[in-house]
């Protein structure tokens, strides 16, 4: 009886300690999955590959990346880094762009989100204009 009390006891902090981090959500995150970059150099934008995000799986995702008139970047580098922002964390994992798809797309190998709640993914793009950076939020 004991026993079952204590799992009992671990299975609600665990629900409660799930529900604290999907409450700890910014009530006003931008979720947007295109945006101009901090200086205004490019637009850029994500997309998974897969239909849907399967926590603890690897999927790989698209970058794509224009000049802000629209204009695909062809030959750019992207560096890719973010985690979660409230639990102090990086990405488990090491993503990277493993080949450009043309067009000012490029396919990000390597990701893995291994809990649900907040993440940022952070690009860094060095392309003709020069190096700038954005953001991404998403939520899981």
């Amino acid at each position: 009886m004991l026993l079952f009390g204590i799992s009992a006891l671990v299975l609600a902090a665990g629900i409660a300690a799930a529900g604290a981090m999907m409450r700890s959500v910014p009530d006003n995150l931008d979720l947007a999955l295109e945006k101009p970059t901090a200086a205004g150099l490019y637009k850029a934008a994500i997309a998974p590959e897969a239909a849907s995000i399967v926590v603890g799986s690897m999927h790989a995702w698209t970058a794509t990346v224009r000049t802000p008139s629209g204009s695909p970047v062809k030959a750019a580098r992207i560096g890719i880094n973010g985690g979660m922002p409230r639990h102090g964390h990086g990405l488990p994992t090491s993503p990277q762009v493993t080949r450009s798809l043309g067009d000012g797309r490029y396919l990000i190998e390597g990701m893995k989100f291994n809990m649900r709640g907040w993440w940022t993914l952070d690009l860094a793009i060095d392309g003709p204009k020069g190096p700038d950076t954005v953001t991404f939020n998403l939520v899981l």
